[in-house]
């Protein structure tokens, strides 16, 4: 929720949540919009993500460091410290965050594949953190260990997948198990997206005016960019 709230900061939809609700973020995420998307990218990338970590801290009881990376160092480096193994959080969140996403309809199909989008920005973004020991802070022994991205590097990669999100149109199948829906990309002439990309089918509210039905609740009280000529500007956010 917080990462959300950071990246539409300045944006008409900015996350808000709603108190003493089951659905935190309201109706906004009754259809099948780019914010939906998101927050499905972001939430199953957050639960692997905490999982990974707790992992690693030792603060779980059925996992621990990652054991894979022990190979042959580096150049003027050897393996230490604790990895962390994201494949056992993706695991985990897989199973957590797909559990109700077994409909044989468009937006099961829309969900699970932005939970996966989701997920595998924290495997594409694993990369090699290092601690140097010796004298003085000198460098000479470094140990290196597998480590995840800061979660603020998700959210802005996911932001981006946000804004380049692909539109699709729904297309229904005969099956032996009935009626499926699938999705395909709705236009011919765009690039398909790929499992990193995110994908909606529905346009969004404009957000602009307060309707309860869509979860606005207006720009109202906000406070826009008055030099800014980008989507925070007061053109922009506050409708004019």
């Amino acid at each position: 929720i917080q990462e959300c709230q950071h990246q539409f900061r300045g944006r008409r939809w900015n996350c808000t949540t709603i108190d003493d609700s089951l659905a935190i973020f309201g109706p906004v995420l009754d259809k099948a919009t780019r914010e939906s998307a998101f927050v499905h990218a972001i939430a199953s990338a957050g639960v692997a993500f905490a999982v990974t970590r707790s992992c690693a801290e030792g603060t779980s009881t059925i996992c621990g460091c990652d054991s894979h990376h022990k190979g042959p160092p580096g150049e003027g480096w050897k393996w230490g410290g604790c990895s962390e193994g994201a494949e056992f959080g993706v695991l985990v969140s897989r199973e957590f965050a797909d559990a109700r996403e077994n409909r044989p309809d468009a937006r099961s199909a829309m969900n699970r594949h932005n939970n996966e989008a989701g997920r595998t920005t924290i495997l594409d973004h694993m990369h090699l953190k290092c601690k140097c020991h010796g004298l003085s802070g000198s460098c000479e022994v470094k140990t290196c260990w597998w480590a995840q991205p800061d979660f603020r590097a998700i959210g802005d990669y996911l932001k981006d997948k946000y804004d380049s999100a692909s539109e699709m149109a729904v297309e229904k199948h005969r099956e032996s198990r009935g009626w499926v829906e699938t999705l395909r990309a709705r236009y011919a002439l765009f690039k398909p997206p790929t499992e990193r990309d995110l994908v909606y089918y529905e346009g969004s509210p404009n957000f602009c005016e307060p309707n309860p039905e869509t979860g606005s609740f207006g720009t109202k009280d906000r406070t826009c960019n008055v030099t800014s000529h980008g989507i925070d500007g007061c053109d922009l956010l506050c409708c004019g």
